[in-house]
């Protein structure tokens, strides 16, 4: 019964992070509320599988590792489903996860040029540009007939406060929830307003598992594919740290080849996760903390959960609860969910040495330029559409640049990057 609440504990932590980047994508992507609640089921579903593989070391990495949908992906699948179809983002997902299982064993090496000048000034690009999805959802969804409405901002902002007052007031597994009760708490609010609709809990079914190519099957087209590959490459250097700590916690010693497990089995949650139109993946940091609250270290824990994962994806109707939180609600939630993805850049970016001029150019020129395609696109919109997949993506344009400019002012020698590597 014990590992089973732990278990329970642990599926409640992750849950919110999970829930809401496919209703984000869903809604932005002009998906029915059947057809999000079903991008819902299968994300928590496919998180079920993706856990599975890293916790069993015969795939993984063998550690306490939970794995859930990214949040830097979320601008990413947006950008490219809407301007190439879901037929591209799903092949694109697709070749991408193929790709980090094929580095997989070099990465570690190849981490050498993504020291924290380079993640952080990219995980900060990446959060700018998630702000303004945050913004238009809490004015109430951009074209929506309400948009900008004073009860859509006031219900966005009550939601932001409530989870800001949980995260002050509370401890531990509360504190670790605050997001989802603020999003509980939000929509019963908005509930009395008559902005709750249960019409998709009623018309979902009460037991459907994933069906491979739901929606689409694969289109492929390089500039996605690139950008995917980048998102993957952030996320791995995430869960480097999520396997560090965790090592630390169980005391488990891990090494190059236990890490290129971990590697591999993220990209074949992606792999897997494209076929069944689901999402990236990632290390979710906030069950580290569990982890080490509990006290309980064992696998079976992570089992469990990967059960409980698995049955709730399996009932749609639990995902379509999730469909029935107002556009404003989860506004005023993703203001803090992105704007700590930014803060997490500018945390990375904490770890450099600030009184070198050079790394402040490349922060500076990276993420200007990053944010100034991403704010003007039409900028450079006369090279042509062949070019497209450099010239419109301010993440791609900002990784390479703070690439180049790292290794052009610090190359591979640098006391930053060795460290970084250790």
């Amino acid at each position: 019964m014990k590992n089973l609440l732990l278990s329970i504990q642990h599926l409640l932590a992750m849950y919110a992070g999970a829930i809401i980047v496919p209703i984000i994508v869903g809604h932005a992507l002009g998906f029915s509320a059947q057809e999000t609640a079903y991008l819902v089921s299968v994300d928590i579903f496919m998180c079920g599988v993706a856990t599975f593989l890293q916790v069993y070391k015969g795939i993984g990495i063998g550690l306490p590792v939970v794995l859930g949908c990214t949040f830097t992906a979320v601008t990413p699948m947006i950008m490219v489903g809407s301007k190439h179809g879901i037929d591209v983002l799903y092949g694109s997902l697709f070749a991408s996860g193929i790709i980090i299982v094929l580095i997989s064993p070099f990465f570690s090496y190849l981490v050498k040029i993504f020291p924290p000048v380079v993640t952080g000034s990219v995980v900060t690009i990446i959060g700018i540009t998630l702000m303004p999805v945050a913004m238009n959802n809490l004015a109430g969804g951009q074209g929506s007939k309400n948009y900008g409405a004073p009860l859509n901002i006031l219900l966005g902002l009550i939601t932001l406060i409530i989870i800001l007052v949980i995260h002050r007031l509370s401890t531990g597994f509360i504190r670790s929830i605050a997001i989802l009760l603020g999003l509980v708490i939000g929509t019963v609010i908005a509930s009395f307003f008559g902005l709750v609709n249960l019409n998709a809990v009623h018309e979902s079914n009460w037991f459907e598992l994933p069906k491979p190519f739901r929606f689409a099957g694969f289109k492929f087209e390089i500039g996605s594919i690139l950008l995917f590959v980048i998102v993957g490459i952030v996320s791995l250097i995430e869960s480097t740290g999520v396997y560090s700590a965790l090592s630390e916690i169980t005391k488990t010693k891990i090494d190059r080849k236990d890490i290129s497990k971990g590697y591999r089995a993220e990209g074949i949650a992606i792999v897997l996760g494209s076929i069944f139109n689901a999402f990236p993946y990632t290390a979710y940091s906030q069950n580290v903390g569990l982890v080490s609250l509990s006290g309980v270290k064992s696998n079976k824990v992570m089992y469990g959960m990967v059960g409980l994962l698995l049955l709730c994806g399996s009932i749609p109707k639990l995902g379509a609860i999730a469909t029935i939180i107002p556009t404003s609600v989860l506004g005023g939630a993703m203001i803090a969910m992105f704007g700590m993805v930014m803060a997490y850049g500018v945390k990375m970016l904490g770890a450099i040495d600030f009184t070198r001029q050079d790394n402040l150019l490349i922060i500076a020129v990276s993420v200007g330029i990053g944010l100034g395609i991403t704010t003007v696109p039409e900028a450079f919109s006369k090279f042509g559409s062949d070019y497209e997949w450099l010239t419109q993506n301010g993440i791609v344009i900002g990784t390479f640049t703070a690439i180049i400019l790292n290794l052009f002012f610090n190359g591979l020698k640098d006391k930053q990057i060795r460290e970084n590597v250790k």
